[in-house]
């Protein structure tokens, strides 16, 4: 049976029928208003696609990939046999691609994506709405985060708007625009279906997760609400076959920029690091710490010399709340520390012989396992255009080995027909000196190729492990 608006017309039926024909038509007319209640996401894609890019990289093959693909053991017997006969001519692996998503900030070619979308990349190209291709300078990534940015050489594009990641609730619709699979401007929705999720890999991003479809390729895409803000970038998803089973998670965007603020600022990120190893409370724990519920970081262990042991932290305290917030479990420590601007003095509230006790704490800086603060892998890794070469600044320790003083700037990849490579020059080189200019850094060698004469040679010191050498290196037109 079938219904309209006309069967709410009835005269002189039977009771029961009549019943039935009144459920019908209240029926039918409650969907219209709940479809209002639905977001319109034909706009939002509409509105939001143009700033949504296609990510692809490319990889150099690896050294000692020649010949067979792979290095033989030093006495291996077929060592002698390549020396006298020379290696088979073996076809050349192609460059490894991979394809992700990213989204424009800023209308000069700001870019946000994920770090694991463009690490280790010889290549980065930047596929527009508009279908122009772009070459990207990688700005800098934060592996902690898999936040990365990018900036193309473009003005006037479109971008989007970012939203506060802060206010969002589970239950609340999202949109996701990304290329699955190098498939452009897919776009799937869903809802949010928790916050402040913490991965195993990732301790310091307190993500959403979403039922948002999202697979290989969708990776760096905004994850929208549905004012069209973006309040994530899609990042992993949860998967025992490699595609999508229903669980995706994404970065918050408020972490995410402020990650990219430092990377474009300082070239590295600071995070907050009070120095201390922490667990779960369990039902049992709790009862016997006079916890009503589970709750908190249960301290373990405090290093010595750290924040905490400065602060009087000691083992076996309940850490309740950190600088204003409350900590519901031990995995939602770690963010909250790491947001917390380095050398402020925050209270911390923790639970101690079942008594509440506020002790401040002077935050430091996260460090790396030699002590240095952890970086970004930012303007330091960049591609050389003139010289067709990527290059980083030395660190300490490897100018200590290499016996230089001060600057200097080591290879990481090459142009396989570059003019560096052209000259002799290897990955694993450093860079001292171009003409008549020492080099500091990554950014001054570009900026001192950029303004070289075009097709004239130019000497280049190099050294090669203790060995250092002159090459003449002509830049192309």
């Amino acid at each position: 049976m079938t219904f309209n608006r006309k069967d709410c017309q009835v005269k002189r039926r039977k009771p029961s029928l009549l019943i039935a024909v009144f459920a019908a038509c209240a029926a039918l007319l409650a969907v219209p208003a709940q479809a209002q209640n639905l977001p319109d996401f034909r706009t939002l894609v509409k509105q939001n696609q143009a700033a949504v890019v296609n990510i692809s990289t490319t990889q150099s093959r690896p050294e000692g990939a020649e010949g067979f693909g792979f290095d033989l053991p030093e006495n291996h017997p077929f060592n002698e046999f390549f020396r006298r006969f020379g290696q088979p001519n073996m076809p050349a692996p192609r460059p490894a691609q991979s394809l992700g998503s990213g989204f424009i900030i800023s209308d000069d070619g700001t870019v946000l994506t994920n770090a694991h979308v463009v690490k280790d990349a010889d290549e980065i190209v930047v596929r527009l709405s508009d279908q122009r291709e772009l070459q990207a300078e990688l700005v800098g990534l934060d592996e902690r985060s898999d936040v990365a940015v990018l900036k193309i050489d473009a003005s006037g594009l479109p971008t989007l708007k970012l939203g506060n990641s802060d206010t969002l609730e589970v239950g609340e619709w999202v949109l996701a625009i990304g290329s699955p699979f190098g498939l452009d401007f897919t776009a799937t929705q869903g809802i949010v279906s928790a916050l402040g999720r913490s991965l195993p890999s990732d301790s310091y991003v307190p993500f959403i997760q979403t039922d948002v479809a999202v697979n290989p390729g969708n990776s760096g895409g905004p994850l929208l609400n549905t004012q069209g803000q973006v309040v994530g970038i899609n990042s992993q998803i949860y998967s025992r076959s490699g595609g999508y089973q229903g669980v995706s998670f994404a970065i918050p965007i408020n972490t995410a920029m402020q990650v990219a603020r430092q990377i474009e600022s300082q070239g590295y990120v600071s995070r907050g690091w009070l120095g201390v190893s922490i667990q779960n409370v369990t039902q049992d724990l709790a009862r016997s710490f006079g916890l009503d519920r589970p709750r908190g970081a249960l301290v373990a262990n405090v290093l010595e010399d750290s924040p905490a042991a400065k602060a009087g932290i000691e083992p076996g305290d309940i850490i309740l709340e950190f600088n204003g917030q409350s900590v519901s479990s031990s995995s939602a420590l770690p963010p909250i520390v790491g947001e917390t601007p380095v050398g402020s003095r925050v209270p911390v509230l923790v639970l101690r012989d079942g008594k509440r006790k506020t002790l401040k704490a002077k935050i430091e800086e996260l460090k790396d396992q030699d002590g240095r603060a952890v970086p970004a892998r930012s303007s330091q890794d960049e591609s050389m255009t003139g010289l067709g070469v990527q290059v980083r600044d030395l660190t300490d320790d490897e100018r200590e080995t290499l016996g230089i003083e001060r600057g200097g700037v080591v290879i990481v990849g090459m142009e396989r027909d570059g003019p560096a490579a052209r000259a002799g020059i290897r990955k694993g080189d450093v860079i001292r000196r171009v003409g008549r200019s020492s080099i500091d850094s990554a950014r001054q060698l570009r900026k001192l190729v950029d303004d070289l004469p075009k097709g004239k040679p130019v000497s280049v010191l190099v050294q090669r492990g203790d060995n250092p050498l002159f090459v003449a290196i002509t830049i192309d037109d």
